[in-house]
């Protein structure tokens, strides 16, 4: 499943679940722009490690995905220094935990901007460029809460239950464009945005690391084993090739059985 000579954008890719999907589309031959939060030097390492390790091209724009202007001028850039854009992951997102009738004004604001308007602003102006040559793929990276639903979680759930939506209405619309779009919708992967809800549960209940894994895992995920970013970036590398050419408008989920139940 080659992706030679395709270029590709993955949003909040300079760590997490977003930089394993960058290795696994670079490991597939893909010229990689990384976008999220880095200090200059740590922007300079991984531009540095992928094009020595996989040999393909890579650039760093690190647009903010809430704002719609900053998006544009991202993926502007990248299709004038390299002339297309054939790729593109909506990978970027934040968590806030709270119950609803407590839960912050602003924090919903910036869930919903970043987790669901993001995803919106990215697809908008990937589009043209994607119509003119043909050929695109977008996935989106949902999550089982795009599925199912979770207390504390109103931002987030709505927000990814958002991004399936939207994923469906852009692979009907596209659908006779070679553009595909879909979402993965992962269970718990083992990112700092995880741990730091099994480092809250340590404290709240007072239990070790492996415990407080335990506890969560058991909760939602019937294989009792975290996902890998690494899984994550190999279903991405299938939804962008060849043989992913007939699966569009649709979720695939990497959740260890957790929408099963």
């Amino acid at each position: 499943m080659t992706l030679q000579g395709k270029i590709a954008l993955v949003t909040g890719s300079t760590s997490g679940i977003g930089h394993g999907i960058a290795v696994q589309l670079a490991k597939a031959g893909a010229s990689i722009v990384l976008n999220g939060f880095a200090d200059e030097a740590e922007v300079k390492r991984l531009i540095a490690e992928m094009e020595s390790n996989h040999g393909v091209k890579c650039m760093y724009q690190g647009a903010d995905i809430s704002d719609a202007k900053s998006v544009e001028t991202m993926i502007n850039t990248i299709v004038t220094s390299w002339g297309r854009l054939d790729i593109l992951v909506n990978n970027a997102g934040i968590q806030f935990v709270s119950p609803t009738d407590e839960f912050p004004i602003d924090q919903w604001n910036k869930i919903i901007n970043i987790n669901l308007s993001g995803v919106f602003y990215g697809t908008k102006y990937a589009l043209p460029s994607m119509k003119k040559n043909k050929f695109g793929r977008i996935v989106n990276i949902a999550s089982a809460h795009g599925l199912v639903a979770s207390k504390g979680k109103a931002a987030y759930v709505a927000a990814k239950h958002g991004v399936v939506g939207l994923t469906k209405v852009v692979g009907l619309e596209n659908a006779r464009d070679g553009i595909t779009c879909n979402a993965i919708c992962p269970g718990w992967v083992l990112t700092p945005l995880v741990q730091k809800q099994i480092d809250d549960l340590r404290t709240k209940e007072n239990l070790s690391e492996d415990a407080a894994r335990e506890k969560l895992l058991g909760e939602k995920q019937p294989n009792m084993r975290f996902a890998t970013p690494q899984e994550i970036g190999d279903m991405t590398v299938y939804l962008c090739s060849d043989a992913a050419q007939n699966v569009t408008g649709t979720t695939l989920s990497i959740d260890g059985g957790w929408t099963a139940q």
